[in-house]
């Protein structure tokens, strides 16, 4: 079949895709910015990739009109926008208007649980987005899906932060709401296996794991699998703001995401029983052993995607990285550094693995407190890391930076600041005729852009020196 992938570059898109390619499926890629597809899908022939942005309906002309199956994978989690429903709406108005003119047979929307009357704002959206999607042309298959447990998902890392960071926890009162949660593997089991099943159109089914358990119950297994011994008090004087400042200041997530997660879980998402799970042949497995499997994925270093990568949890960019890829050269400040390479294989890996978990090479600490700074002042700090130790690609969080272009051939990564600024950052290393060349560059918004430079340039002295000097050291 040609199958057409929606949200293509988000945390579900890139995990199903190498299915149904290994399926020996045609998969059409739909994405708002090239630069942010998977540099491995351009070497392979079962892959194309289009740019699309479903709020424009005229930038939709170049999907194929002969696709037999689409994945509607377009959500927002994001709390930066007051019209977020209005934008959900629209997407999904856009994408019925373009399909419902093709030989479209089958869309496959993935969902959430809503069977509560009172509804969290973006629970409402995807149920809008639900009725939006139906249409006479082609059958909708829907699939609802409550709290996502998998190696990078929103909802593991941020449990993983509480877990790990504090044994214990004085938390609020929606630890005591009911979930459903589901491993990543058996949405996925649940998606694949759905297409072209005639008998699951215009058709919604919950889909669930096999336990029913509290926020608080998950992260007392999720400490219990790791072997951590965790103590929590729930108090019920914790209102929705303060819980997600508690969010934000704990765990890697942005306070914008932190309060959308506050929001739905105040809201029960326990599923309706069906019969899905006999016709596709899917038996969910337990909370715990997904937490295990996740694990597995860590230790092998092998997570796919993960939700820091999403657009989502970006602090300034939002979707188009062309737009950033040609650094500015006039009315910046610039810091340029440049050192003779003595082994260039070595320096390459060096700078592919910078940040997370291996640091900066150089003055740690002083990155940590320009993290907890920014932190301070409502940005997005350091705890985002990086999803894998030692490969880059563009659109991947880095820490309090977004990767712009990364290519090794080319010898050259290019990083956006998303920390809160009076201007815009961008840094990049570059090897050039056996010279690494380390460019920050500044453009400052005002007379406090200006100051801030000043202010700071003492501390880039220091830091981006003993940088470039880790960076080519044998």
């Amino acid at each position: 079949m040609k199958i057409l992938v929606t949200g293509a570059t988000g945390y579900i898109g890139k995990r199903l895709i190498p299915i149904l390619t290994n399926e020996g499926h045609h998969v059409v890629c739909a994405v708002r910015d090239t630069l942010r597809a998977d540099k491995t899908y351009l070497d392979d022939e079962n892959i194309s990739i289009v740019e699309a942005d479903f709020l424009k309906p005229e930038t939709l002309k170049g999907i194929p009109k002969d696709i037999d199956v689409a994945y509607y994978l377009i959500h927002s989690m994001s709390n930066s926008s007051n019209n977020f429903e209005r934008l959900e709406a629209a997407c999904a108005a856009n994408f019925k208007a373009y399909f419902s003119t093709t030989k479209l047979k089958q869309v496959i929307y993935l969902s959430g649980i809503t069977n509560e009357e009172q509804l969290s704002k973006h629970l409402q959206s995807r149920k809008n987005v639900e009725e939006i999607l139906a249409s006479e042309s082609y059958g909708l298959t829907v699939f609802k899906a409550g709290i996502i447990v998998g190696s990078g998902s929103s909802s593991f890392e941020i449990i993983r932060d509480l877990v790990e960071k504090l044994p214990v926890m004085v938390a609020p009162k929606w630890l005591n709401t009911k979930t459903q949660p589901l491993a990543v593997r058996d949405v996925l089991a649940f998606l694949s296996r759905a297409k072209g099943r005639k008998d699951l159109y215009n058709t919604s089914f919950d889909i669930f794991g096999p336990e029913i358990l509290t926020y608080k119950q998950m992260l007392l297994e999720f400490a219990e699998t790791r072997g951590l011994k965790r103590y929590i008090l729930t108090v019920p004087v914790m209102t929705p703001k303060l819980s997600s400042y508690w969010l934000y200041f704990v765990t890697s997530t942005s306070y914008k995401l932190a309060t959308t997660l506050v929001d739905s879980m105040g809201v029960q998402i326990v599923g309706k029983p069906s019969n899905i799970n006999q016709l596709l042949d899917v038996h969910p497995i337990t909370y715990k052993e997904a937490v295990q499997l996740a694990f597995e994925k860590i230790e092998q270093n092998s997570i796919v995607s993960s939700w820091k990568d999403s657009m989502v949890s970006s602090g300034r960019l939002k979707n188009n990285l062309h737009k950033y890829i040609n650094v500015p050269k006039y009315g910046c400040f610039k810091d340029y550094k440049e050192r003779k390479v003595q082994n260039e294989p070595a320096t390459i890996n060096k700078i592919w693995s910078i940040g997370g978990t291996t640091g900066w090479y150089y003055g740690n600490f002083l990155w940590k407190i320009r993290g907890y700074l920014d932190k301070l002042v409502g940005g997005i700090g350091l705890r985002r890391g990086r999803t894998h130790v030692s490969e880059l690609d563009a659109g991947d969080a880095l820490d309090f930076w977004r990767v712009i272009f990364s290519d090794k051939k080319e010898k050259k990564l290019l990083l956006y600041a998303e920390m809160k600024l009076p201007g815009e950052a961008w840094l990049e290393f570059k090897i050039d005729n056996g010279l690494l060349k380390q460019t920050a560059t500044f453009r400052p918004r005002g007379l406090a852009g200006r100051l801030y430079w000043y202010s700071v340039y003492p501390f880039h002295g220091l830091i981006f020196n003993g940088l470039i000097n880790k960076l080519v050291a044998n």
